[in-house]
């Protein structure tokens, strides 16, 4: 995550970090960003940024404003701005968002929408 356009959505209040190793089972709702580098199966939505890392896992779906993969995803992700796919990322599932950016080497197996819509993709509530 070193170039520009990475840079540009790592400007939030990081909250919450899902650490190497651990485990969630279970839906995962936060405020502001997140970083998951242990494994989640569930969805993770978030008000702002999603990063996964390198060593992250996610098994659902994924959902913020930004969200940021260098790990992988089985799953759906829903973007209501960019989503950035770096080159170790991989992705089984859907992607909607206003832009994507993929780096040679991701893999990515699915579909993808872009829309300008922002208010279909947007981030739901918290609860």
């Amino acid at each position: 995550m070193k170039n520009q356009s990475s840079a540009d959505v790592r400007g939030s209040e990081l909250n919450t970090i899902i650490g190497k190793g651990t485990q969630i089972k279970g839906n995962l709702k936060v405020q502001n960003s997140v970083r998951i580098d242990g494994s989640v199966v569930g969805d993770v939505h978030s008000s702002d940024t999603v990063i996964v890392g390198k060593d992250g896992e996610v098994r659902g779906q994924v959902r913020g404003k930004h969200v940021l993969l260098a790990g992988k995803v089985q799953g759906n992700v829903l973007a209501a701005d960019r989503v950035y796919l770096e080159t170790k990322a991989m992705i089984q599932g859907d992607i909607r968002a206003v832009r994507l950016v993929v780096d040679e080497g991701a893999l990515f197996d699915g579909k993808c929408n872009m829309s300008e819509e922002k208010s279909q993709i947007q981030p739901k509530e918290q609860e």
